[in-house]
């Protein structure tokens, strides 16, 4: 909510920005067993922290996986083979466990110096939550060609990414001091809060450099890419999510404390905290922009009178399904409006519950519909693919007449058929015809007999 600056920037999308934000979220549990504050609520903290941990490592495997797969990135991160030394460890830098399974199977776990992870596991406060984080790495990471190297089991004896190197986790814990701790400022919150904000702009940071990639490999026809990329660009929307509302659980009189003793106000009535964020504010313009590659991916463009032409382009697409990369990347971009509308949303039921309504409401007693603050007007605006939008409306339209068609048929038959069984005259088979000749035969014997007897 409040918004600090983040003043280590890595230069690309690359593991290294990533593990900056998990290095910072190994501090922040750290920070949050530390407090010293009797009612603070560790139990559900530890469990936010272990979900916000597994949510940052599956988006991190998902970064890893798709550098392989890039023919130019793949083989550029630096790693570290320890089975090519033939068992024999360096004393410098990480330190490393060998041991043999079954045959002549030797694994190697290599365990980071630098990083915190290693130190939170033999701290009886953090063991459980670092023993958790462990597993998570080595569950999340397996369908990479390598592992992270924090001291997982790694039972598949892969390759160790050189952590230390890419991360360079001494440097992060240096940005651990916030510029207000020269302030005295006494408050427990502030080292929370600002933890909290350096996690959300280094995601933020990543969705930056995503949204380059994705624009990047959509003018370039790189469709299966570019759709992959967006379905990150997705997770990261939800994560910046889940990073914000670990707010709930601060203390409300400790944070209301803190935001007057900062003094820290949004720059107008009718704007949020969250757009003192310049990076989060790109993000927001360029996912929203997304919107004008429709026409690059459907390969039409854009008829100067308004027709329907990217509509009826959609449709047929979706209709024939033969160049499915392209509707992929489609509902991919549906899914990045969804996701942040859905976090503007829980951002301003966040604001109610942290700072009150007034505060939700930009400072003012009443909001109407016409005149609405900044983040209502973010989820409540139209769709950003009203092309994409139509095309399905009027593909639901054409498969509900045609189920409606189809239905008066099959009962239009079953009507007249119906019809034909009532009219038809029964008929009688062989034995129950043989039946019925012999007993006419019978009645007539009878009746002659009698006629003679009679006489």
């Amino acid at each position: 909510m409040l918004r600090y600056p983040l003043r280590f920037a890595p230069s690309e999308l690359s593991p290294a920005v990533s593990d900056s934000a998990l290095e910072i979220t190994f501090r922040f549990v750290s920070t949050v067993l530390s407090d010293p504050r009797p009612y603070a609520n560790r139990r559900e903290w530890k469990r936010r922290i272990e979900s916000l941990v597994t949510s940052q490592i599956q988006l991190i495997a998902l970064i890893c996986e798709g550098e392989e797969e890039d023919g130019e990135a793949r083989g550029t991160a630096p790693i570290v083979d320890l089975r090519s030394s033939g068992g024999v460890l360096a004393r410098d830098g990480s330190s490393a466990e060998v041991w043999k399974l079954h045959g002549e199977t030797t694994v190697v776990s290599r365990t980071s110096e630098a990083s915190l992870l290693p130190r939170l596991a033999t701290w009886q406060k953090s063991e459980d939550i670092a023993q958790k984080i462990l597993y998570s790495i080595e569950c999340e990471m397996r369908r990479c060609p390598y592992t992270l190297g924090l001291g997982e089991p790694n039972l598949s004896g892969k390759p160790n990414l050189d952590y230390d190197l890419v991360c360079k986790p001494s440097e992060l814990h240096a940005l651990k001091k916030s510029p207000s701790d020269n302030m005295n400022l006494g408050n427990y919150e502030n080292q929370i809060l600002y933890t909290t904000h350096q996690i959300l702009e280094t995601w933020i940071y990543v969705s930056q450099q995503l949204l380059r990639r994705i624009g990047e490999r959509i003018e370039s026809k790189d469709f299966e890419r570019a759709s992959s990329d967006c379905w990150l660009l997705e997770r990261t929307w939800k994560l910046l999510a889940e990073t914000e509302d670990l707010h709930l659980l601060m203390d409300p009189d400790d944070f209301l404390l803190l935001k007057n003793q900062l003094s820290i106000k949004a720059s107008s009535e009718s704007e949020a905290f969250c757009f003192r964020s310049r990076g989060l504010t790109e993000i927001t313009k360029q996912s929203k922009d997304l919107k004008h590659k429709v026409p690059c991916i459907l390969d039409v463009e854009v008829d100067p009178k308004g027709g329907p032409r990217i509509q009826e382009a959609a449709m047929k697409l979706y209709r024939k399904k033969a160049d499915f990369e392209r509707i992929h990347l489609l509902q991919a971009l549906q899914a990045i409006e969804s996701a942040l509308k859905k976090f503007y949303y829980s951002y301003k039921q966040l604001l109610v519950i942290a700072a009150g309504s007034l505060e939700a409401k930009g400072s003012r007693a009443y909001a109407t519909v016409e005149s609405c603050d900044s983040l209502s007007q973010i989820f409540l605006e139209p769709t950003y693919f009203p092309s994409l939008d139509a095309a399905k409306t009027f593909l639901g339209n054409y498969w509900s007449h045609e189920h409606e068609h189809y239905s008066l048929e099959r009962r239009s038959r079953a009507k007249n058929h119906s019809k034909v069984l009532l009219h038809r005259k029964p008929r009688l088979d062989s034995n129950e015809s043989k039946q019925s000749d012999f007993y006419s035969l019978l009645i007539l014997s009878l009746w002659i007999f009698l006629g003679f007897k009679d006489s």
